[in-house]
């Protein structure tokens, strides 16, 4: 009997347990361990931060979903791995046995790296749950006395997409509250150009993006440092394209929110040979650690070279699709292994995004993700913020009745009229 355990019950965790489930005999077992007791649906914290969802509709308890498929929960922290002895120590002190280990932990957050940055500083945060509803309190309180904002992503950052969604997003809310008059908008980021995206452009993202903002009177910054952050000020150093200093910035706010860059989390970062220098799980191509054959990752949390070297730091992002296709590879050759086949199966990398913009949103295909590409693709419609609403109440659905994936591939590419798109597993 097999024993796979998971770490971490987000987009990409709660995928791979429902999947393994499916496809490993009754009699190995499935551990998922989160330390939250619910499924938080991590693309709709724009929303809440705006107070257009509150964190009930947006999230799932996860015991009842899980025991029924007879995948064991335990919610706690994973505080040690031993990745040679094949042993997990949680917060309780308590310690688990894997025959399997799957990290799907997500990031750790780098506030630390810019002083003044983030919640327990002067920005906000739309990367977690608990982060949002902080942003909508905080919000509510802007709301009353407002001014200048300031809307972003920090250098090393590589998740672009929730920082442009969020700077439209607040820019629509305020013109609903006939407020938006009274608020100067800046976009700060370590991008070499509006659109990169950390993927160095899909098709015309520069000058769709650049336009979106133009529309809306949001003033950009790009090859953005933020050297420091303090109350109701953003010091800013920007960069020309030998990646050297060529101005100074100061600016001005009274709500801020800004994307840090990402590390790996302090339990699995501390595994010997384990991950690359910032923290991030070095894998095969087959989603498997080279030194512990039996560990393997997916999301966020695994280590993807930059696309390309820009003058400020930029990583590669992980998008939804990408990280199903990731979980697929991994259920697949986990199967292949209990039945002492060799594994094979390898995820495509795609990227597909929906960005919602509040009243309209553009909607991004990168086949692959790293160029050059087979297919580049973008467009742009109200289509596309109505389409993120629904997949938002697909996908917490499909997560309440057991059977998550593949929800992009089902879901996200018939709404984007893409019919022929094929998985590159092999």
């Amino acid at each position: 009997m097999a024993h796979v355990a998971i770490i971490g019950a987000g987009i990409g965790g709660v995928p791979c347990a429902f999947e393994l489930r499916k496809r490993l005999a009754k009699e190995h077992r499935v551990t998922l361990i989160g330390t939250s007791p619910h499924f938080e649906f991590t693309p709709s914290n724009p929303w809440i931060a705006v107070g257009w969802r509150t964190p009930a509709q947006t999230r799932v308890e996860m015991r009842h979903p899980l025991e029924r498929k007879g995948i064991q929960w335990i919610g706690d922290a994973v505080t040690s791995i031993d990745a040679p002895g094949g042993e997990l120590e949680l917060g309780s002190g308590h310690r688990l046995h894997y025959d399997y280990l799957v990290i799907t932990t997500g990031p750790k957050l780098a506030f630390d790296e810019v002083p003044g940055l983030g919640p327990a500083g002067f920005t906000q945060s739309v990367c977690t749950q608990a982060h949002a509803q902080l942003a909508w309190e905080r919000y509510q309180a802007f709301l009353a006395d407002p001014g200048p904002v300031v809307i972003g992503a920090a250098q090393g950052a590589s998740c672009f997409g929730p920082a442009y969604e969020f700077a439209m997003i607040l820019d629509a809310d305020l013109r609903r509250r006939r407020l938006r008059d009274r608020v100067p908008m800046t976009f700060v980021t370590s991008e070499p150009y509006i659109g990169h995206m950390g993927l160095a452009g899909v098709g015309d993202s520069k000058g769709l993006m650049e336009s979106e903002l133009r529309q809306r009177h949001i003033r950009w910054i790009t090859s953005a440092k933020i050297t420091a952050v303090s109350d109701g000020e953003m010091r800013i150093v920007e960069h020309d394209e030998e990646g050297k200093p060529k101005k100074e910035h100061a600016l001005p706010f009274r709500y801020s929110m800004v994307i840090p860059a990402f590390k790996g989390v302090d339990a699995v970062a501390a595994v010997p040979g384990l991950c690359n220098p910032r923290g991030f799980v070095v894998i095969d191509e087959h989603q498997r650690s080279p030194k512990y054959p039996n560990v393997y990752s997916a999301g966020v949390c695994v280590a993807i070279p930059p696309v390309e070297a820009t003058p400020v730091p930029t990583g590669a992002p992980k998008t939804g699709y990408m990280i199903e296709s990731m979980v697929s590879a991994i259920a697949e050759n986990i199967a292949a292994e209990v039945k002492g086949q060799a594994v094979s199966s390898r995820a495509s990398w795609n990227a597909i995004c929906l960005a919602d913009f509040g009243d309209t949103g553009v909607a991004f295909v990168a086949l692959p993700q790293i160029p050059p590409r087979n297919v580049t693709w973008a467009k742009e419609g109200k289509w596309v913020h109505l389409a993120k609403i629904a997949f938002e109440k697909y996908f917490l659905h499909k997560v309440r009745s057991g059977s998550v994936t593949p929800v992009y591939e089902r879901y996200v590419l018939k709404a984007l009229g893409i019919t022929s798109l094929k998985e590159t597993r092999s």
